[in-house]
């Protein structure tokens, strides 16, 4: 059990460290900060007038929201995310041959590694993902816990059902 958890700590850091490297890997490091050359470098372009859009991402691309499959691995090669992002969870109603699902939002970093569904916040029934799913969009600049917190936390725990994400600022900047 201790283990585990020390897993998931290891696989958290890893991925908001991984998203962080892939914000900072586009950026000119060589060329430095010439603010003495800037007008002639940037000055005589015109303003980008089209900032990049949000995107609307399906949580778990064509697999939906769903029990066994590893969401965490999902988030790591999908991300980064960035701030307005809308994350989107469909899953199936609940059925005789499907199980119930929900979605919640945990406050912090070990309630989530823990599972416990009793200090988070529902934010999606088990119906809300049926047909479109329900949007949730990333509004704030922190980390993002989610997870399944059906079964007391089964899914969560055993299920594969959860994962982070941290997203980032978007540039706005048109940098050579």
């Amino acid at each position: 059990m201790a283990s585990s958890k020390f897993a998931n700590s290891v696989t958290v850091l890893i991925l908001i460290a991984s998203m962080l490297g892939v914000s900072m890997a586009n950026k000119d490091w060589f060329s430095g900060y010439n603010y003495t050359d800037w007008w002639s470098r940037y000055g005589h372009q015109k303003p980008n007038k089209t900032q990049p859009q949000p995107n609307k991402i399906f949580v778990g691309g064509s697999e939906n929201w769903h029990f066994g499959f590893n969401y965490s691995d999902w988030a790591t090669k999908n991300g980064p995310f960035y701030l307005n992002d809308t994350l989107v969870f469909k899953y199936d109603a609940p059925n005789a041959t499907t199980h119930a699902h929900s979605v919640y939002l945990f406050s912090n970093y070990w309630s989530f590694m823990n599972c416990d569904v009793k200090r988070a916040k529902m934010v999606g029934n088990t119906t809300q993902g049926v047909g479109e799913g329900f949007k949730i969009v990333l509004k704030r600049w922190q980390p993002y816990y989610f997870a399944c917190g059906e079964k007391d936390g089964f899914h969560c725990s055993n299920g594969g059902m959860k994962f982070v994400v941290m997203p980032l600022l978007r540039s706005f900047f048109p940098w050579p």
